[in-house]
Parts: structure tokens; C-alpha cells; sequence
């Protein structure tokens, strides 16, 4: 096997931010959720075996300003004022923790708090399920859907962390954010 770098902990965090320049109302998103001072690196869904979800504060301490910084991000950014923005990570993590999971992100218009993180926690217990030949029904309703999960010894805990506000009354750029940091 190639050495590859494969982290051992994983932390979630969140924020907003409001400018009146797209780009720096992500900026101020990103401070809020306390990881500006990194060179964020988008990676795909996977969480990986052995892997451990540890406190932000636990896993800021863990990384130095400037570095490399792997993480699964949503993001979302509107100038309309009162559209509702979200941004949104789901984790399912399986009962073999040798097993990998995976994280799911989404970004949009519309979505309470509550619906966008039962969004995006099915999504990442759908994609864990399908890996291991579960079929789903997507009419089922999610609820059902995880007992089944259950039922089969497959997820053993999902997880959700979710940012969502409102378009600046005035027009400024606001910007949702939701990130899955990787530590090794």
C-alpha cells in the first residue's frame, strides 16, 4: 500500500459572514467558523477508518496558521436580502470503525436549519448504505430509512453541523459556512 496521508481526527465547525464584497463576506464566514488562518483544501466524502470526531478547540490546537488544512466545505453566499442561504455537513459513521464513513456537504437557498441537517445526516447514511448493497427507497421517509440502517448493524451514529442566515437586509453579501476539518 502507498504511504498516504490518512487523518486520525476530524472536527466540525461553522460560520457567517457579512460584507459588502463577496469574497470578504466569505472571509468573515470563515473566521467565524475559526479556520481563516488556513490553506483550506476541499476533499471528497470519506471518512476514514479509525478516524475520531474531537471538539473544534481540540482540533484548532491541533493545526498551525498557514498549513495545509483538509476539509469537506459547504458554502453559500447570497446579496439578496432575507434569502435564506444554508450550508450543511452530514456524518454517518459505521459500526465496523475499521470501515470508512462518509461526510456529506450541501449548499442552498431555502432550507431551515432543521431540514438541511436532516438533509445532509441521509445523505451520508444513504451513500454508507448503498456501499454495502442496502437498497433504498428515496420516497422513504429518513427516519425509516435509519432504522433500517440500524436494524442491519450498519451506522452507528450520524451527525449533522449546519449554518443557515438571512440575506443582509440591505443588500450586503452574506455568506454560510459548514466544514468537516481533517487533523492527522
Amino acid at each position: 500500500m502507498a504511504d498516504q496521508l490518512v487523518p486520525k481526527e476530524m472536527f466540525f465547525t461553522k460560520g457567517v459572514g457579512k460584507h459588502k464584497l463577496c469574497l470578504q463576506s466569505f472571509e468573515e464566514a470563515l473566521r467565524d467558523a475559526r479556520v481563516a488562518q488556513f490553506n483550506l483544501v476541499r476533499v471528497s466524502s470519506i471518512y476514514p477508518p479509525h478516524c475520531r470526531v474531537i471538539s473544534r478547540s481540540a482540533g484548532l490546537r491541533k493545526l498551525a496558521a498557514g498549513g495545509i488544512t483538509h476539509c469537506v466545505i459547504a458554502e453559500a453566499r447570497t446579496d439578496e436580502p432575507n434569502r435564506l442561504a444554508c450550508a450543511g455537513i452530514g456524518l454517518a459513521i459505521p459500526a465496523e470503525r475499521g470501515n470508512y464513513g462518509y461526510v456529506a456537504e450541501h449548499h442552498g437557498f431555502g432550507l431551515t436549519h432543521k431540514r438541511c441537517s436532516d438533509l445532509v445526516e441521509d445523505m451520508a447514511a444513504a451513500m454508507l448504505a448503498t456501499t454495502h448493497g442496502i437498497e433504498l427507497d428515496p420516497n422513504t421517509a429518513y427516519d425509516e430509512r435509519r432504522e433500517i440502517y440500524k436494524a442491519k448493524g450498519l451506522i452507528v451514529n450520524t451527525r449533522a453541523v449546519v449554518q443557515t442566515a438571512e440575506g443582509d437586509k440591505n443588500g450586503l453579501w452574506t455568506t454560510v459556512v459548514a466544514a468537516a476539518v481533517f487533523c492527522c
